[in-house]
């Protein structure tokens, strides 16, 4: 997507500095755009943890191109092949609600395991790597063009006015290697002349939504308005709102969808008003092993101080962090909640749009 007049990825292998990779300093964003060179093993599961990089897909890219990394890094050792399984479990370990993550890893240790010596591995893994950034990244764009169809029907049946889109959290391009996954519909409609408008939740903690979303949306030049949080059910009852798609990091296979904590509100305030709720998301995501998403998902507990600092910018540019809660006051700081399929109208993936349950469903073949 565009910064400026630029066309940027989440991340790429450095043109320059072999063996490495760069992302965009998420964190930053968007008082800042940083880029972040990424070195060794080390530096990937850090930049997973803090939140580097975010985002079902763009974290298990940046895992796989961890792994190519750790195929290098492995080669120099006495026990490559362990080391490189030491790499893989600590990378797995970095975010646990996001199936991708493992999902990626696995994908990666299974290519590497065909190599007959280091140097096959590492060719192996590069190869892999760029295969996985590859269909991010045409997923993400064929979910555009189903997502696409629900707009267009929604803008026929208003006469061409504006449709208003609330999404939740930031599952757009930043969140994967291109353009996004709930993001994708949006920017397809635009390209196809449909006028859109975006309700962009802030989503405490962290803001992704304030922070991220609408920064994407504004360079986009997508029209859009940022509200708190518990709005959008207001929004949904006065009839401003004709759709809902937001992101998901592990949907089980009866379509159970875990994403940012908030969401399973939000679809609770569409059912009761009668907007549909979708879900976009590429397979990669879909975890076939789970059947009952709020009892089976593990549920990451992330460090309070996302509850209890804020950052924000001073009008002379200072970027500065505040404090928003008393020291004496104990936080909870949940990262994601699930939304039972049962209050999902439908789920958009690259192969198109099915039922929001999907107990009938079974998992693609893998021969």
């Amino acid at each position: 997507m565009l910064v400026g007049d630029t066309h940027y990825r989440t991340i790429w292998v450095h043109p320059s500095e072999e063996g490495c990779v760069q992302v965009i300093d998420q964190r930053l964003v968007p008082w800042r755009f940083e880029i972040m060179t990424l070195r060794d093993v080390l530096s990937v599961a850090h930049a997973i943890s803090d939140m580097v990089v975010r985002g079902a897909g763009c974290i298990g890219v940046t895992a796989a191109y961890g792994m190519w990394i750790a195929a290098r890094q492995a080669a120099t050792m006495p026990h490559p092949e362990d080391a490189i399984k030491g790499y893989g479990a600590a990378l797995k370990q970095t975010r646990p609600t996001a199936v991708n993550l493992a999902w990626a890893v696995n994908r990666m240790l299974l290519a590497i395991s065909a190599a007959s010596s280091p140097e096959e591995a590492i060719h192996r893994a590069r190869m892999e790597a760029d295969l996985i950034a590859e269909e991010d990244m045409d997923a993400c764009r064929r979910i555009g063009q189903y997502g696409l169809q629900l707009i267009r029907a929604i803008s026929e049946a208003k006469g061409g006015s504006v449709v208003n889109i609330l999404t939740h959290c930031n599952a757009g391009w930043l969140g994967f290697v291109d353009y996004g996954s709930a993001t994708a519909p949006i920017y397809a409609a635009q390209e196809a002349g449909i006028p859109v408008h975006v309700w962009v939740d802030e989503t405490r903690p962290r803001n992704q939504g304030a922070r991220l979303t609408a920064w994407e949306l504004a360079h986009q030049g997508i029209p859009h308005t940022v509200i708190c949080d518990n709005v959008g059910g207001h929004l949904m009852q006065h009839g401003q709102v004709d759709l809902c798609i937001t992101g998901a990091d592990r949907v089980t296979r009866t379509g159970d969808v875990a994403n940012k904590i908030g969401t399973y509100l939000k679809a609770l305030a569409a059912q009761d008003n009668g907007v549909p709720f979708y879900v976009a998301l590429p397979s990669s995501t879909i975890d076939w092993t789970l059947t009952d998403g709020v009892a089976e998902i593990p549920i990451e507990r992330r460090d309070g101080s996302e509850v209890t600092h804020m950052e924000g910018i001073t009008e002379d540019g200072h970027v500065h962090t505040l404090r928003m809660v008393l020291e004496a006051s104990a936080v909870m700081n949940y990262g994601f909640d699930v939304t039972p399929s049962r209050l999902i109208t439908g789920i958009i993936t690259e192969r198109g749009i099915t039922a929001g349950s999907m107990a009938r469903s079974s998992p693609p073949r893998t021969s």
